[in-house]
């Protein structure tokens, strides 16, 4: 999706997202990694989260009495953040930015750098070359002092890519008698990147089905090449898991790549 079709989708995005089962299933893991670093401080920790969407895991974060910020460069997904965050009454300072962008918006001279950043839901691939996510990756590392924490999720594309599985699970929402239905699959394009499409399929009570389709393009961030951008992007202890959990990373059957890297 190009930043205008995240600003159409963001109407739906909360209901494209199982948001209770997501939380339930990975919000222990990451209060696990901050709890960390948090033996360091005598104070809350200060939390970035860079690709917030509709701000669902930094409210999360807040309820669990972190300082957070958060960023999406989608304007409109950053309006339902704000909704959703004032629906939950929590201070979290939200601002439209992409990545490359994060340190300019966030730090000035007089305000403390964050203690953890973190990249969720395969966000990061949408950057389309390594020069593209190295300068991501230097930004986020702006963002932290030595010491600081750096969390990456995205999908295992080690086995995307030598899988060549099109399509991914139909998801399912329901509400006052309306439907919806989100079809996803990917294109594999002859350039090495792929096409990521979402059918949503749309039926209000007693009416027919509509449907749109929205796509775009990802770099199948591999972990050979994802590992060698952080460390020169100034980041080391790295680990790998194959989920938001202990699970260790399995290049061929892990459904994650997820990252956990410190600031040098």
């Amino acid at each position: 999706m190009t930043k205008q079709d995240y600003d159409n989708f963001s109407e739906n995005y909360d209901r494209f997202v199982n948001w209770e089962a997501r939380l339930f299933l990975e919000m222990p893991f990451i209060e696990e990694q901050l709890q960390t670093i948090q033996s360091a401080k005598d104070q809350s920790l200060r939390v970035l989260d860079s690709a917030c969407g509709t701000g669902i895991h930094a409210i999360a974060l807040a309820e669990m009495g972190y300082s957070v910020s958060a960023a999406d460069i989608s304007s409109e997904m950053i309006k339902e953040a704000r909704k959703n965050v004032g629906c939950a009454q929590k201070d979290i300072n939200l601002k439209t930015a992409g990545f490359g962008e994060l340190a300019q918006n966030f730090h000035s001279t007089s305000e403390p750098k964050f203690d953890a950043l973190l990249c969720l839901g395969n966000s990061l691939p949408h950057l389309l070359s390594e020069n593209a996510l190295q300068a991501a990756l230097e930004d986020m590392a702006a963002c932290l002092p030595p010491g600081g924490l750096l969390l990456l999720q995205n999908r295992n594309f080690d086995a995307v890519m030598e899988e060549h599985n099109r399509w991914q699970g139909i998801q399912s929402y329901q509400e006052n008698g309306a439907e919806w239905l989100f079809v996803r699959f990917y294109d594999f394009d002859s350039d090495g990147l792929i096409t990521f499409n979402i059918i949503q399929l749309h039926k209000d009570l007693n009416e027919s089905w509509s449907q749109d389709i929205s796509t775009t393009r990802l770099f199948p961030l591999k972990q050979d090449i994802l590992l060698p951008l952080l460390i020169n992007a100034g980041f080391g202890s790295l680990s790998c898991y194959g989920k938001m959990g202990p699970e260790a990373f399995d290049a061929q059957k892990s459904g994650n790549l997820v990252v956990i890297a410190s600031k040098k």
